[in-house]
Formats: structure tokens, C-alpha cells, sequence
């Protein structure tokens, strides 16, 4: 074991997935030279050379134009979407084109390509530069959605992403990257679609992505005191979903907590809320609580952004609304 930082573990995960296929590119703005804007490439173009390790003209529609002809002719990219506000101007690309193509194509034409790109807030970027879009790629059918939250899990679930044969986003929680983690020596490769328990608990099920779960797992530390016994799910990806995980905790709590980054307003907790209303109703022993952002653009200004987004705080607070 050794322990590694998000940012490394991103720069191991790409370097484990080019040293075992040489089909694997890696492209986007400044992920060669400069190491990339969070420096998290940082090694990548000395190690595989510019021929596999592209910088780009600042246009994700051709990043993603690009990658999309790649994986049609044989190759497996990997794109950087910068920042994942900037889906807003390569949209169309996204899901009218790369999430279509396989089911347009009656299976002829597969996309084995994965869109990494920086997610979330926590680091005083401002509205444009602090979105957590991970809601609006699950609603789009064809994609598959990863968000981990621990370096291990950065280099399992994006070896999975890679090899997978359909197109994957893979978000990046930005204020992840210092975060530090045990990761195991030797190959990763995890499955998509598996959720994984952090903690047990046999009073409420804490369900929680990416930068919300080390927050889910200090609430649930701050339950303990108080003689609640929270189960932290870390749902890991959100397409596929791993209902079975969920559904199996909530038949033995009774208590459901969401806490989700994004905003409040047709969030992935929803999702799962509707989910476990109609699959365990009869198990469920109080109301399901979804601990949110509100339905507004984040803030820049230090307390401003942390009022708006999930607090330990906030989610211990969730918890003793279901289980009152």
C-alpha cells in the first residue's frame, strides 16, 4: 500500500491504462506540457510522447469532435473537458452525438472513449467554474456516469471506464485533488456500477458521491456520539446505479439520507429517492431527506459557498429529520 493524492492518483490512472493499450491517447487543453491546469497529467507527455499525448486549441467542441472520430477508427481516447461548466458549449457533441451513436448505428459503431473533466465546487472558482453537472449526464441515455471519491478509487473506476465499450464521463471532484489515500500496488481495475459501503450502520442510510462522502462519513462520526448508528454508501457511479446496494441498506435502516453536491432541483437524489419509494416502501420507517445545494448559482465568496453546500452540519441535521 502507499498512500497517494487524488491529483497523482488521476496522473497513475491514465499512465496504468496507456502502459496496457497502446490505442489509449490522451487529449484536451494543456494536459500535455503544462501537466494540466490541476496538474494532474503532470508526467504523461514525457512517459508517452506527443504523439499519444495531445494539447489542444481552446474549443471543447473540437477536444470532443476529435475524440469522437477516434474511438470510431480503432482508437480508446481519453478527453479533458476542463471544467465541467464547459459542457455547456460542446453539449450538443455529448448527447446528441456520442451518446446516440452505438443505438443510431444498430451496435455497428461503438464509442470506447471517456470524458474526464473537473467537477464540483469548494475552491472559490465562482458560478461558471463550480457546477456539479453529474445530474445533467445521468439524465442522458447512452452515457455512463463515474464520480470517485478516494484516490483508489480514481484508479479503479477510471481502468473500468476505459476498457468499458460505451462512453463514459468521469468527474473529478476538484476540491479532491490535495486529498490524500492508501492505494494498493500493482493493476487496479474496478466495475462499473458497484456502490461501496464506507461505513455500517443499522439506523439510517447515508448515500453520498465524490467530495459529499468524506463529509457523509464526519456527520456519521458525529452521529455516533449522539448513539445513531449511520451507514455511509459511496455511490461511486451513478450510471450504471447500484440499486441493490442501496435498496439491500435501506431494507435493514428504514432511514434514507441523500447528499448530493448539486442542486436541489432534479438532482441524482431524487432519482434514488423515487427509486427507493417505490422498492422498499414498506421498509422505510421515516421520511426520505435529501441534504442539497439550493436551486442557485453558487457563490464565490468563502462563507457564502460553504453555506450553500452540504455541511456536516447540515447532513446531521437531515438525519434527525427521517429518523423524528
Amino acid at each position: 500500500m502507499a498512500e497517494m493524492t487524488y491529483r497523482d492518483a488521476v496522473a497513475a490512472a491514465i499512465a496504468q491504462e496507456m502502459a496496457h493499450d497502446p490505442s489509449v491517447v490522451l487529449i484536451g487543453e494543456d494536459v500535455g506540457a503544462a501537466g494540466g491546469v490541476f496538474k494532474a497529467t503532470v508526467g504523461l507527455l514525457e512517459k508517452f510522447g506527443p504523439n499519444r499525448v495531445v494539447d489542444t486549441p481552446i474549443s471543447e467542441q473540437a477536444i470532443l469532435g476529435a475524440a469522437m472520430g477516434a474511438a470510431m477508427t480503432g482508437l480508446r481516447p481519453v478527453a479533458e473537458v476542463m471544467f465541467s461548466d464547459f459542457f455547456a458549449v460542446c453539449w450538443d457533441i455529448v448527447a446528441n452525438e456520442i451518446a446516440k451513436a452505438r443505438y443510431m448505428t444498430n451496435g455497428q459503431v461503438s464509442l470506447p472513449l471517456v470524458i474526464r473533466t473537473a467537477n464540483g465546487g469548494g475552491v472559490r472558482f465562482g458560478a461558471q467554474h463550480s457546477q456539479s453537472v453529474e445530474s445533467w449526464a445521468m439524465s442522458i441515455p447512452g452515457l455512463k456516469v463515474v464520480a470517485p471519491s478516494t484516490p483508489r478509487d480514481v484508479i479503479g473506476l477510471f481502468a473500468a471506464a476505459v476498457r468499458d465499450p460505451d462512453p463514459v464521463i468521469f468527474f473529478e471532484q476538484k476540491s479532491l485533488y490535495p486529498t490524500k489515500g492508501e492505494v494498493e500496488e500493482g493493476e487496479l481495475v474496478d466495475e462499473l456500477g458497484r456502490a461501496s459501503t464506507r461505513r455500517q450502520g443499522t439506523d439510517v442510510t447515508v448515500v453520498a458521491l465524490a467530495a459529499m462522502v468524506p463529509r457523509a462519513l464526519d456527520a456519521a462520526e458525529a452521529l455516533a456520539q449522539e448513539g445513531v448508528s449511520a451507514e455511509v454508501i459511496d455511490l461511486r457511479s451513478l450510471v450504471p446505479l447500484d440499486v441493490t446496494t442501496i435498496a439491500g441498506s435501506v431494507a435493514r435502516t428504514g432511514h434514507l439520507v441523500t447528499v448530493e453536491e448539486n442542486p436541489r432541483l432534479c438532482g441524482w437524489g431524487a432519482e434514488v429517492a423515487s427509486i427507493v419509494a417505490e422498492e422498499c416502501l414498506f421498509d422505510l420507517d421515516g421520511p426520505i431527506v435529501r441534504v442539497t445545494t439550493p436551486h442557485a448559482p453558487l457563490p464565490a465568496a468563502d462563507a457564502l459557498e460553504d453555506a450553500a453546500m452540504p455541511s456536516v452540519a447540515r447532513i446531521v441535521e437531515g438525519v434527525r429529520r427521517s429518523l423524528a
